[in-house]
């Protein structure tokens, strides 16, 4: 993928180029780059490789970015240069999200930082080319092994640029414009600096979200419209395919900044760290010990850190080591990340609406919209009467403009979405405001749920009628799950230990066992009584046919009065859902 062409200018500008920033400004580029990052979001995120595309970049910049721009909103005008600039780099020092969120949280603060001593006369060519160049110094330092090709490529050469416009009649505009002509080609060079970037056909993620701040202030400067998102292709991941090692000599950067052992490394871990800045060094060395992919930004005594392990006690414990207290902490799988990215990439489709079964005759009165996460479960959920998909799961929560999108392509004018999962059902709410068509959620909590309230669904029924009878519907049906726990934990059930099968219900952890069938026998024992008449089970990756032979050959036996349903979902890191009537 080639990098975003520079926004043309407007045939006849309103008026001159800005010969100087004000706060006002600032609070405009902020805007403008919060604006740019939401409607590339999508691009940003299918040009992430780590270790195969995780899909979070983007999202996490634009995330970013609103932090920014809601700690601007509690510093209103007349608030000067130097209150805004400390709401820009408060906020995202403290809104941060994943690697590429923090090491966009070190550029903005290091612009800032220069860009607020401006006196009464505004920020001009000389202070906003120190600015950046500030800022690229600084997002590399925050970085404890930074490697060419990343969005730190990408804003050394910003840096380079801007410096340039300064030696001779300097204007702001002519500095933003060298700036940015300098990181596109950065950033179309980056797939020769990442072997990686070059199999996957890919230009850097964070990289391509940086030059978009660059538009922001030619937005800002000059009336320059941002450019549009492009629509950009996924990587090519069968060229991946052998080329993620684990030693490291060809494996990805990490999401935006360090070379890494990047199959090796299973969780991210992200906190806020009070602790005196003196001790910060101390604190990286030892992280260095346990980890990669690590940024530390912040200062003043409050820092933002972010790390991938396989220790997550460790990577908390060495704050306290430090004498530090950590805050906001945050774990997350990248295992899981990536397996449910592959599936929304290689079986519905791209991130968002999926594929419609409605046929050319006239709508329902009331249509369905339902989050799915597996192959065979879409096609279940299609054969119940559901119209739109929208991929999604536990870690891949689908945004609400996904959910809005596909309620917009229903062709009747009243929707039921079913959302499949707790962590998306706040998600879900919100889309009544945001659609002209009458919108009702159907609070289901896991995908057997949703199929329990398909069996009410009536597509003759207003929404309102639906709603109340899929409810019913689901409320009927008891859900169950089996997965591998991915670390130690303590249970009302009993200790769990990283790769102990665990089956889970509404009530959480009900067994454990270090095999797959023992722990679904178990988990069903538990939860069957003398009202239960059905089993459904739904087999996904990783399932075997004689571990599910021996799994029905057991409730035959111990439940005869209890019958046997056998689907195919394909979801992945739970091989078997299973729901009980």
């Amino acid at each position: 993928m080639t990098p975003p062409a520079p926004p043309a200018p407007p045939a006849a500008a309103a008026s001159p180029a800005a010969q100087a920033l004000h706060a006002d400004d600032l609070r405009a580029v902020m805007g403008g780059y919060r604006d740019a990052l939401r409607a590339h979001q999508a691009d940003i995120n299918r040009l992430n490789v780590y270790p195969v595309p995780d899909g979070d970049t983007g999202t996490n910049m634009a995330l970013t970015l609103e932090a920014v721009v809601a700690e601007l909103e509690t510093t209103p005008p007349p608030a000067g240069l130097p209150e805004v600039c400390k709401a820009i780099g408060h906020g995202s020092l403290m809104g941060a999200r994943g690697n590429s969120g923090v090491i966009l949280s070190q550029l903005l603060r290091g612009m800032t930082e220069r860009m607020g001593t401006a006196g009464d006369d505004g920020i001009g060519p000389d202070i906003l080319a120190d600015a950046i160049t500030h800022a690229a110094e600084l997002a590399r330092k925050a970085v404890v092994r930074p490697v060419e090709g990343t969005i730190l490529t990408v804003a050394s050469a910003a840096a380079e640029g801007a410096a340039r416009a300064t030696t001779d009649a300097p204007s702001l505009l002519a500095v933003v414009e060298s700036a940015r002509t300098e990181a596109a080609d950065a950033l179309a060079r980056t797939p020769e600096q990442l072997p990686v970037l070059a199999r996957a056909g890919v230009v850097d993620a964070g990289g391509a979200g940086f030059v978009l701040l660059l538009d922001a202030f030619l937005l800002v400067l000059d009336g320059r419209p941002l450019p549009e998102p492009s629509g950009v292709a996924a990587p090519d991941l069968s060229a991946l395919n052998g080329h993620l090692g684990a030693d490291g000599s060809e494996g990805a950067a990490g999401e935006h900044g360090e070379g890494t052992d990047v199959s090796d490394l299973r969780y991210e871990v992200m906190y806020m760290l009070a602790a005196p800045d003196d001790s910060i060094e101390g604190f990286k060395d030892v992280w260095a010990g346990i980890g990669d992919s690590i940024v530390v930004v912040g200062g003043d005594g409050m820092w933002n850190c972010h790390i991938h392990t396989n220790d997550v006690g460790a990577a908390i414990e060495a704050a306290l080591i430090m004498e530090g207290r950590p805050s906001r902490i945050r774990v997350t799988d990248l295992e899981e990340q990536v397996e449910e990215e592959r599936w929304v990439r290689e079986g519905v489709g791209a991130p968002g609406a999926g594929p419609s079964t409605e046929g050319a005759g006239p709508p329902a009165t009331t249509g369905v919209v339902a989050v799915v996460s597996g192959d065979g479960i879409g096609r279940i959920f299609h054969s119940l009467g559901v119209h739109h998909l929208v991929v999604g799961g536990q870690t891949m929560n689908p945004a609400t403009a996904d959910l809005v999108k596909a309620v917009e392509a229903v062709g009747s004018d009243q929707v039921v979405i079913l959302p499949n999962n707790k962590n998306i059902r706040p998600v879900a709410e919100q889309v009544d405001g945001l659609s002209d068509k009458r919108v009702q959620v159907v609070a289901t909590g896991s995908i057997v749920e949703g199929f329990a309230a398909l069996l009410a669904y009536d597509p003759a029924a207003d929404v309102e009628t639906n709603a109340g009878a899929m409810t019913e519907s689901a409320a009927r049906v008891v859900p169950a799950e089996v997965t591998r726990a991915v670390r130690d934990s303590s249970t009302d059930v009993g200790e769990v230990h990283e790769g102990d099968w665990i089956g889970i219900s509404r009530d959480g952890v009900v067994s454990i066992a270090d095999n797959v069938v023992v722990c679904t026998r178990l988990l069903l024992s538990r939860l069957l009584d003398d009202s239960h008449e059905l089993v459904t089970l739904i087999e996904g990756e990783g399932a075997r046919v004689a571990d599910t032979r021996r799994i029905e050959e057991w409730l035959s036996e111990e439940y005869p009065d209890v019958a046997l349903e056998v689907h195919q979902g394909g979801q992945p890191l739970y091989p078997y859902l299973l729901g009980i009537e």
